[in-house]
This record gives structure tokens, C-alpha cells and sequence, in this order.
């Protein structure tokens, strides 16, 4: 690959302050139109749902965070403190529905971290090559490659029938445990 498209996928990666940036931008505009459409109410129980998912994501990201990069000790209490964190939630959207918030804009402040992380996703995709370097569509490669374990099946034994195809694990071990199944060959079943 040239320079130039290792620095591009290198810099192109999803940023928490994208995400939160985009929170921030749809929960004003959601919150300006409940405003301006539903009852201050509404918008008042979206505005307090919005900013427990905003506190939620942040700890949630840096959780994330200890558990992925630093491993270790820190991960263990990264998870330790994940179900305290989700108990806290629980508790804070039971007080705010017992302070007696409206319950839709409640929800809807809470799931419009969704839409913002799937935008921020997208925009932090890796570039388009459109002159990448690609198998052909008959390679017989593609015959070998799993799209549920993303990565190559090995060919099975020769002294299993014709059509088995072998998907290897390689998380087991050295001793990498081998799953054979048998590919149905629609074309002489009938």
C-alpha cells in the first residue's frame, strides 16, 4: 500500500469524543423539537435520559478501554465494576420514573446514543481503495474461506468424502481442534 492510504486508515479510527459529539448534536435537536412539539415535561425527562446515557457511555468506554488495552488487573476490575455501573443506571432511571419523568422521553434519551454511534462508526470506516488488491470472483480461495470465523477453513483429509470442508480453531491450542461437516450438494440430492 502506498503512504499515503497507511496514514489515512492509521488516522481513521472511532474517537469517543466522536461519538459524544454527535450524542450531544442529536440530543439538541431532539431535545429543541420536543421542546417546541411535545410538553417541557417530554423534553425534560429526554434531557435527564440524555444525560444518563452520556454519563453511562463514558464510564462504558473507559471500561472498555481497561479491558481491551491495559488486560491484566485492570481488567478485572474494569468488569467488577461494570455490573455496578448498569446497577446504578437501573437505579437512577427507577428514581426518575418514581419522580415521575415522562417515561417515552426518558427512553428516548437514553437510546439516542444508538443513532450517534453508528453515525461516528460510519464516518470513521476505513477509505474506499477502489484500487486495492482483490481475489477474483472464480478464485478457488473464496471456496476455502469462512465468513462466520472470518478467516481460511482448511481443506478436509483426502480420506474424507468429496465436498467436507474442515473449519480449524485456533483458539484451542497447538493441538488446534479440527470440526469437519459435510457440504450438501443440492444438484445430486434430487
Amino acid at each position: 500500500m502506498s503512504r499515503n492510504v497507511e496514514q489515512a486508515i492509521e488516522t481513521r479510527s472511532l474517537q469517543q469524543r466522536d461519538v459524544l459529539l454527535w450524542f450531544l448534536g442529536l440530543a439538541a435537536v431532539a431535545g429543541a423539537a420536543s421542546l417546541a412539539l411535545a410538553s417541557p415535561r417530554f423534553a425534560a425527562s429526554m434531557g435527564i435520559g440524555a444525560l444518563l446515557q452520556l454519563t453511562n457511555f463514558r464510564a462504558l468506554w473507559n471500561s472498555c478501554e481497561k479491558i481491551l488495552l491495559v488486560g491484566g488487573n485492570g481488567a478485572g476490575l474494569a468488569i467488577a465494576t461494570f455490573s455496578v455501573r448498569f446497577v446504578l443506571l437501573g437505579l437512577a432511571v427507577g428514581i426518575a420514573l418514581w419522580a415521575g419523568v415522562d417515561a417515552n422521553g426518558l427512553v428516548l434519551g437514553l437510546s439516542m446514543i444508538i443513532p450517534a454511534a453508528v453515525v461516528a462508526a460510519w464516518r470513521a470506516r476505513p477509505p474506499i481503495l477502489a484500487n486495492a488488491p482483490a481475489l477474483a470472483d472464480d478464485d478457488p480461495s473464496w471456496d476455502l474461506w469462512s465468513p462466520w470465523t472470518a478467516r481460511e477453513r482448511e481443506p478436509a483429509d483426502d480420506t474424507e468424502e468429496e465436498g467436507a470442508m474442515a473449519i480449524v480453531r485456533p483458539d484451542v491450542g497447538e493441538d488446534r481442534a479440527v470440526h469437519t461437516f459435510q457440504v450438501k450438494d443440492e444438484e445430486n440430492d434430487s
